[in-house]
């Protein structure tokens, strides 16, 4: 009887501690996770990290840099266990690091990332489990060198031009500021991919003393600038004023009224001015959606053709003031030319380019958007109906529809605009054989193929 109770005292006291010298003897390293990490690191970089151990819980980290032989330590951490179970209290730890190479006293070139992290296992003579993670980076603290190829640049208010520049680096984002306007640069026009090209305009409102320069950010983050000579030719635009009738409202405004708030239906005028104003705004978003994907390929050459046979209606950036019962309900800018010719007279595509967009947008009605590369778009709108399919790739003069009274249009028109990027310019600009001469061809020029 007494030798049970001794064999069961033993029993009793040896299976929890095999049971937690099991457990503390575990041979599961920690474990560690790039969350978020740059190749390339510039005047600052962040690196995320994820280190874990879920069964013994973190002992302690180490994150160092090494560069010619030397380390430079970039975090270090020790961690609390119980004093009950020996285990640790953090099973989980994410790390971020600032890398900032200046303060740290690194310099430009490769580096090596170092983890270590151990666990509070028994195992190594208490030492716990270690784990490591190496990986290469790259320490870049220039900014992208940017050389200017193309000198003259002439620029009237409302309309565009067109950059070319080397880089010698690959950049994740570069183009043109104009003012708060960023319009992307790309290679790809020339086989040497270190050539630029970047088309950028002057919105209406953009006058004499809009800034202008060239920018790049390369993968490591830094930003590069550079100035380029331009000179802007300021431009005054037509006021116009546009009676609006009761029976225009009745004829326009019944195809409108299901998309309008119910608040803004109380009258015609206010479905009115609720299209003239939330509707236009959302159709500009609309189309700046459409054109933000363009092809790297120039698909156009020499001039844009209009539609025959027509005549002016309305012209480019007029401030118009739309006047109901002898009082002035709203102001808008009439953001293309409009152009009459014979009721559903045959559009054609003003220059080859992929057809980028078809059907309707609100306001501008049945509509087609024509990619003609590089960020420069044509748009053809109030068609009666519409003969091209999206992606189709058109010829300059191939017939995209037919002019009509879709949309906002009073009357048998073809709305016609042109687009960089997202920004509506002076279609009269690429009518003109010698703007197109001056201020593009020529700066294409410079690029050996």
């Amino acid at each position: 009887m007494k030798l049970r109770l001794i064999l069961l005292l033993i029993v009793i006291i040896a299976v929890p501690i095999v049971f937690i010298t099991t457990l503390r003897m575990e041979s599961e390293k920690p474990s560690i996770t790039i969350e978020s990490m740059p190749d390339s690191v510039g005047a600052s970089g962040e690196i995320l990290l994820k280190i874990s151990d879920a069964k013994s819980g973190i002992r302690n980290i180490k994150i160092g840099l090494i560069q010619d032989g030397e380390e430079t330590t970039l975090y270090k951490k020790e961690f609390s266990a119980s004093s009950l179970t020996g285990s640790g209290y953090v099973l989980e730890e994410p790390v971020k690091i600032i890398i900032d190479p200046k303060k740290r006293g690194l310099s430009d070139g490769k580096a090596l990332l170092r983890v270590a992290a151990s666990d509070y296992s028994w195992r190594d003579w208490w030492h716990g489990n270690r784990a490591y993670l190496e990986k290469s980076i790259n320490i870049d603290t220039k900014p992208p060198e940017i050389e200017i190829l193309s000198h003259i640049h002439n620029i009237t208010q409302g309309g565009a031009g067109l950059i070319v520049y080397r880089l010698p680096e690959p950049c994740l984002k570069t183009g043109v500021m104009v003012g708060e306007n960023f319009f992307p640069g790309q290679a790809g026009y020339s086989k040497d991919q270190t050539i630029v090209i970047a088309f950028f305009a002057l919105d209406y409102k953009q006058g004499k003393g809009t800034k202008l320069y060239v920018q790049a950010t390369d993968k490591a983050g830094n930003c590069g600038k550079a100035g380029f000579p331009y000179y802007i030719k300021a431009r005054k635009f037509k006021q116009d004023i546009i009676n609006i009738s009761d029976s225009f409202l009745g004829l326009k405004m019944p195809e409108f009224e299901s998309n309008t708030p119910a608040a803004a239906r109380s009258s015609m005028k206010d479905i009115f001015l609720n299209v003239n104003n939330r509707l236009r705004k959302a159709n500009f978003e609309k189309i700046a959606e459409i054109v933000k994907k363009t092809d790297r390929i120039l698909y156009w050459k020499g001039t844009f053709s209009r539609l025959p046979k027509s005549a002016n209606r309305a012209g480019f950036a007029d401030h118009r003031s739309y006047k109901y019962n002898g009082k002035i309900i709203d102001h808008q800018i009439h953001l293309g030319i409009d152009l009459a010719s014979v009721a559903h007279s045959p559009v054609p595509a003003a220059n080859k380019g992929r057809v980028a967009f078809t059907g309707p947008i609100g306001i501008y009605g049945k509509t087609v958007i024509i990619d003609h590369g590089f960020g420069l778009f044509s748009m053809y709108s109030h068609l009666s109906n519409i003969a091209v399919q999206k992606d189709q790739i058109l010829l300059k003069g191939e017939t995209l529809g037919r002019t009509g009274t879709t949309g906002l249009a009073g009357g048998d028109h073809l709305h016609f605009s042109i687009l960089i990027d997202n920004v509506f310019v002076n279609p009269l600009e690429w009518w003109d054989g010698v703007w197109i001469k001056n201020n593009i061809s020529s700066k294409l020029a410079l690029i050996k193929n």
